[in-house]
């Protein structure tokens, strides 16, 4: 393996595409053997995916430790089984809330408060992931975990759509964010679309489009790495 390929990769995710699809295209792409990512982004995500190259796939957890910012859009009145838009609609009600009760609702979740992880989701329980679970129809007890939301600003309120800025601790799932604000509104709410822009000190203002990635020769790869 060269070790020209060793190190961070900043990549702008496209919706429809699974982390896994963007690692599995650059190591065929370039012929890199070690190609990891360091936190998941759902495939109906875009945005930041740090990619980690040749021996710096080791670094994963480090990153995976670092605060993330997204920017999110839900939908009130509707709740889904996956608590995003792709998911099974399971519950309908008329959003009767005021954009004020909206606002005082979602600065009560700033702190430290508990998360059930979703169902559809990469964690393991048991060892065994929770999405695979979902998929066959099974619904498993899932503990609580603690997670901190830093600062959730509110960027514009259109009845039923509430568009969102996020930063929050590891382990924090936006879509689970959601569904727990549209249930304390008595509304229900699902996720309908979601932006990482920030993991650490990374931003995606400073990364490659996959598109564009694709189309590179090597040549220009190896002056988008970022040594670590």
């Amino acid at each position: 393996m060269n070790d020209e390929f060793y190190g961070i990769l900043l990549v702008d995710k496209d919706k429809g595409m699974t982390s896994h699809d963007v690692v599995a295209a650059v190591r065929r792409r370039f012929s890199i053997k070690k190609v990891g990512h360091a936190g998941t982004l759902d495939p109906n995500a875009t945005g930041l995916l740090i990619l980690l190259l040749g021996k710096a796939t080791k670094l994963s957890n480090s990153f995976l430790n670092e605060d993330k910012i997204y920017d999110a859009e839900m939908k009130l009145g509707q709740r889904t089984d996956s608590a995003d838009c792709r998911g099974k609609i399971i519950s309908e009600k008329e959003v009767t809330v005021t954009i004020e009760e909206i606002r005082a609702v979602m600065a009560g979740f700033i702190g430290e408060i508990e998360q059930i992880p979703p169902m559809v989701s990469a964690k393991k329980i048991n060892g065994k992931k929770l999405y695979k679970l979902a998929r066959a129809g099974k619904i498993v007890e899932r503990p609580p975990r603690k997670i901190v939301i830093k600062e959730l600003d509110v960027l514009k309120i259109n009845i039923p759509f509430v568009e969102f800025r996020v930063e929050c601790s590891k382990g924090t799932y936006i879509r689970q964010l959601a569904d727990d604000i549209g249930e304390k509104l008595n509304s229900g709410g699902h996720l309908t679309e979601l932006r990482r822009t920030m993991s650490g000190n990374f931003s995606v203002r400073d990364a490659i489009t996959v598109n564009r990635l694709l189309k590179m020769k090597k040549e220009t790869l190896r002056e988008s790495i970022i040594r670590v």
